[in-house]
């Protein structure tokens, strides 16, 4: 039980630094109130993550520890919902209507296009 905490746990940490380093540049890049940092990396992390299953679907191709460590630790400590809800909730006190309607429609609909497109690539190969 010990071996998937610490598998799990080691990913998520690198996936969170990575988070943060991705959501600070691409938020550095422009002066909008637009979330575009978290929007980002959760639009890649939804195609990493689509990429990473298509692969174990694939074949075995992943073992179930690198699975566990990419999907669960990398990915899930690089996306983030509560930073999504926090982002929506602040465009919300700002009264940003169309920009939090765009924000969460946009970030849902285009992470599980992601997902697909990167299931389909590894399925192509």
């Amino acid at each position: 039980m010990l071996r998937p905490l610490i598998i799990v746990g080691f990913g998520g940490f690198i996936g969170s630094v990575l988070r943060y380093l991705t959501s600070l540049y691409f938020q550095s890049q422009t002066v909008s109130l637009f979330p575009w940092g978290t929007f980002t990396v959760n639009i890649i992390g939804s195609l990493l993550i689509g990429v990473f299953f298509g692969l174990s679907e694939k074949g075995n191709i992943l073992p179930a520890d690198l699975r566990l460590f990419l999907t669960v630790g990398i990915c899930g400590g690089f996306t983030t919902f509560s930073s999504l809800t926090n982002d929506a909730f602040v465009l919300i006190e700002g009264r940003e209507w169309l920009k939090v309607s765009l924000y969460t429609s946009m970030s849902f609909f285009l992470g599980l296009l992601s997902v697909y497109i990167g299931r389909t690539l590894v399925k192509l190969i």
